[in-house]
């Protein structure tokens, strides 16, 4: 890989900070914009150049990821529908690396293709740790020339990569990889609350499901996190539910039935509602104490209406 040219990295969120912290680190030089400039100070001090607007790198540029949260603040900072989308795209590859949908994923890269550009679907399964860490796993979609040419950015935040086919085959891939995920944590945060409600010894409960069949890195994560009460984000609710949608509109649109994604998809919605947003998506054990005072309520009131008609039966 020639890095003497400077690769861009739009998107210094959550999960971006860490990669592009990993891409400096390794060597490789990084011009980098963020919609709030100070996101990108600790980068800046880490060799990084920030540029003042998103044009700025796309005019210094040839390959530019795209760590951004949805299809809108791509389409923005691509300038998509307007007349400096041909100029940004044109000639450059642009590596989409946050989860969208499929079909807005394969629309982007025909308008990009028509424009003269180059595409790579790169979503990664992973949180904020695993991506401090460079462990990431990445899953790639598009041209075997791009893949080839990403393959050493890659390497420097994901700790494997795996070839999916054609666009969008990569975010399918993910949104598989993350029904189970998301049905996992919230399984064991039920479980959690199960145990916690019946008054059990929470770290003996932690302790045994790490010492079962069960058990992997997420799970001791997890539980750690609910047991201590710590709900310090890493995959935050709003992100999770996000992906629970895409996972959900996927499944409508193909006919699949997805009961538990469906079910998942309600409780991180209600955990969101609730104002917990911005929190790691272990807090959504929240829906489930909200859930049960609800129905603890809900049986006193029924006793009391029972109680009512007993009495005024006698």
């Amino acid at each position: 890989m020639n890095t003497s040219t400077a690769i861009g990295f739009i998107g210094i969120g959550t999960m971006g900070e860490p990669m592009a912290s990993n891409l400096v680190r390794a060597g490789i030089p990084l011009t980098v914009w963020n919609r709030s400039a100070e996101r990108c100070e600790p980068l800046s001090r880490a060799g990084a150049t920030v540029a003042q607007e998103a044009a700025d790198v796309f005019a210094r540029c040839d390959t530019i990821i795209l760590m951004l949260a949805n299809g809108a603040a791509i389409d923005a900072v691509l300038g998509r529908g307007t007349p400096e989308f041909v100029a940004r795209v044109a000639g450059r590859r642009l590596v989409a690396m946050g989860t969208v949908s499929p079909g807005y994923s394969e629309a982007l890269a025909a308008d990009i293709r028509a424009a003269g550009g180059h595409y790579v679907e790169a979503p990664v399964s992973g949180s904020r740790k695993p991506a401090e860490a460079g462990q990431l796993v990445a899953m790639l979609a598009g041209d075997d020339e791009d893949l080839a040419a990403v393959r050493p950015l890659m390497a420097a935040m994901c700790r494997e990569c795996f070839e999916c086919g054609p666009v969008p085959s990569a975010l399918r891939m993910k949104l598989a990889v993350n029904v189970f995920l998301i049905t996992m944590v919230t399984g064991l945060t039920e479980a959690a609350h199960f145990a916690e409600r019946h008054g059990l010894d929470m770290e003996r409960f932690a302790a045994i499901l790490s010492a079962g069949p069960m058990a992997s890195d997420v799970s001791r994560v997890k539980a750690a996190k609910l047991v201590q009460r710590d709900f310090a984000r890493q995959a935050g609710i709003s992100d999770v539910l996000k992906n629970s949608r895409l996972i959900v509109e996927a499944a409508r649109e193909a006919a699949v039935a997805a009961p538990l994604m469906e079910t998942c998809f309600s409780l991180y919605g209600e955990t969101e509602a609730l104002g917990f947003g911005e929190e790691d998506m272990a807090a959504v054990v929240r829906a489930f104490e909200a859930r049960t005072s609800n129905r603890i309520g809900s049986d006193r009131i029924g006793s009391d209406r029972i109680g009512s008609v007993i009495i005024s039966a006698t």
